[in-house]
């Protein structure tokens, strides 16, 4: 099976799941895995394997409009070095910090490869679900897209310094819960927009129609080979940890002036398809 397949396993198995967060109790809970070999590029710092690793898990609290509140990370390696388990820690809490939240521990393991799996809390009486979004209803993103595919091309190119500062991702907490009482639907954009957005159409049993130009980070610009190769990084890649939202019309003004980051309108909510000026937008995204 692939990942979208097993997914829809789990579903059927368990009618909770399909958030980015469980819900108990006015509570919610998210959990993640990273590995070495597909998560974190050779050049990655610990400190940024730490930032990226717990901001992944506190970016899903956001996408329910949740207040973050703690985060607890596996730390499994062939070997446990002070300077590298430090300098994790040091990006688990930073990033933590950076949204209000407490980095509160975890688990030490062996393994035979560098893996991280973190869990991240959160607390609402009123998530945003994926399954709210109504036709007319406008499409937003926060900041910018393809950020880590601009990483990613960096890593490769030997620029460490460069792409570990593009990795470490501030999570949206504090724009979820601006948006927490205007979105009608919401989710992270880890998957890649144009994945996320055939996600949040398939929860909403509805469409959307997309229009450019889209909002691609400006460092896109300085690794994309051409016009096609800026869309894929930024439309299709992931990882950028984005929030993905729907928004009544009559409210996209009064959101754009609450949200404490950039929010750009890229569509609208139709009945059914999903378009990219006017032609179909593959549901291609971030597999694992």
């Amino acid at each position: 099976m692939d990942e979208q397949t097993a997914l829809g396993v789990i579903g059927d198995r368990l009618p909770a799941a399909g958030d980015d967060c469980a819900v108990v109790d006015e509570q919610v809970i998210t959990t993640d895995m990273l590995h070495d070999r597909t998560d974190f590029p050779e050049g990655t710092t610990r400190y940024t394997a730490g930032w990226r690793a717990v901001g992944a898990s506190l970016s899903d609290v956001a996408a329910m409009g949740a207040k973050a509140t703690a985060a607890v990370a596996v730390y499994a390696a062939p070997e446990f070095e002070e300077g590298e388990l430090s300098a994790f820690l040091d990006g688990a809490t930073a990033v933590c910090a950076a949204v209000g939240a407490e980095y509160v521990g975890g688990d030490l393991d062996g393994h035979d490869e560098f893996t991280v799996a973190t869990t991240a809390l959160g607390e609402t009486d009123d998530p945003v679900r994926r399954s709210g979004a109504e036709p007319g209803d406008a499409v937003c993103v926060t900041g910018t897209l393809g950020r880590t595919a601009a990483a990613i091309r960096l890593f490769e190119r030997g620029d460490t310094d460069a792409a570990n500062e593009l990795f470490r991702f501030e999570p949206r907490v504090a724009a979820g819960r601006a948006l927490a009482p205007h979105a009608s639907a919401m989710l992270d954009s880890s998957d890649g927009l144009a994945r996320s957005v055939h996600q949040l159409c398939a929860a909403s049993d509805c469409g959307a129609a997309l229009t450019g130009p889209l909002p691609i980070d400006k460092r896109v610009e300085e690794v994309a080979a051409d016009a096609d190769d800026r869309r894929e990084l930024g439309a299709f890649f992931g990882e950028d940890f984005e929030l993905v939202c729907t928004v009544p019309e009559a409210e996209v003004a009064t959101v754009q002036d609450a949200t404490p980051c950039p929010l750009h309108r890229v569509g609208t909510v139709t009945e059914s398809g999903v378009t990219l000026d006017g032609a179909a937008l593959p549901d291609r995204g971030y597999s694992h």
